[in-house]
């Protein structure tokens, strides 16, 4: 008989899947990394689990401790899952700009969430940054993961996600296209790839609002280029520890508006129901067109599922009040 013994067992081994309509002008093959796959519909289930295990073992984490954590949606969501198998209770730190379904999910699986304001500096003892971190001080018995800093993240990713991409493609692979957030993804697989092929380039998609790419060209942290936005998953106000900007060979911005429209388009054109960010990875590529050739392997890594957006980017009232559709 084959089962998993668990939920976390079916974690990883997410297929490649073509890109056929959306990418007709670009002259390579684009392939998907789709993670939604994961028993919790994101590419985070991997680097929860893995933070939660490298925790255990060296007893930051212990029998029936708290998991406090600041997450957009599916960190908490990977966390509370391997949570439940494991015996631990969860508090989730979010920021109010996510999706109510995101706070509703992480509060189906037994989470307890605090929302705070967006619109406040990293320092502000209100940002979800320093909430989460005071809870992890105050609470009894918790660890405080801190997904952006926590070296286990860019470990996950080096040690699953870039495997499968390098045997999936049969190291074909030339490009590839990951929008970043706390850096752990672009950067494990990353540098997997280039430790198989120095060739191959990895581009990070970046918003409108965030540090990466200035940063990224010019070593300056240019506080001009921090503003709201509303994409989310993608960018950052800080500088976390797990982006490795060495292996990163460039940035391409996109807009609010293109990361919703084409969020719509994915699922409309291509049966793929995903996430902000994978709208956001899909017009990064588009915009990278210069760089493909006929004979490169381009994957993008889509992060998480449409569920989490019915409210926003599949809400054409919402998309109208925005101004993202006529």
């Amino acid at each position: 008989m084959n089962y998993a013994k668990n939920i976390l067992d079916t974690i990883g081994n997410t297929p490649l899947v073509k890109i056929n309509e959306l990418t007709k002008e670009l002259p390579c093959l684009v392939l998907s990394k789709y993670e939604t796959f994961n028993p919790g519909n994101s590419v985070k289930d991997r680097m929860a689990l893995k933070m939660i295990e490298d925790a255990e073992a060296d007893g930051r984490l212990m029998p029936g401790g708290t998991i406090i954590e600041g997450t957009s949606g599916n960190t908490g969501m990977g966390l509370a899952l391997a949570a439940i198998v494991k015996g631990y209770k969860c508090i989730f730190v979010m920021a109010d700009k996510q999706s109510k379904e995101k706070v509703d999910i992480l509060k189906a699986v037994g989470a307890e969430v605090v929302v705070c304001p967006t619109d406040v500096e990293p320092e502000d003892p209100r940002s979800y940054y320093s909430v989460s971190k005071r809870l992890g001080e105050e609470t009894p018995n918790s660890w405080y993961v801190n997904q952006y800093d926590n070296p286990s993240n860019t470990k996950a990713h080096y040690e699953s996600t870039g495997p499968e991409i390098w045997k999936q493609t049969e190291g074909k692979i030339t490009h590839f296209v990951v929008g970043v957030g706390t850096g752990g993804t672009i950067s494990g697989v990353g540098k997997y790839l280039k430790e198989k092929n120095p060739n191959i380039k990895i581009w990070g998609i970046d918003t409108y609002g965030s540090v990466f790419k200035k940063y990224h060209e010019t070593g300056i942290f240019d506080e001009n280029e921090i503003y709201p936005y509303v994409t989310e998953g993608i960018g950052e106000d800080i500088l976390p520890k797990n982006v490795d900007f060495d292996i990163i060979d460039g940035f391409t911005k996109v807009t609010d508006k293109d990361a919703a429209v084409y969020t719509q388009l994915l699922a409309q054109k291509e049966g793929m129901f995903l996430g902000n960010s994978a709208g956001a990875a899909i017009k990064g590529l588009l915009q990278l067109k210069a760089h493909f050739s006929k004979e490169d392997v381009v994957v993008v890594l889509f992060h998480d599922h449409g569920s989490r957006y019915v409210g926003k980017m599949f809400n054409n009232d919402w998309m109208r009040e925005k101004g993202y559709i006529e």
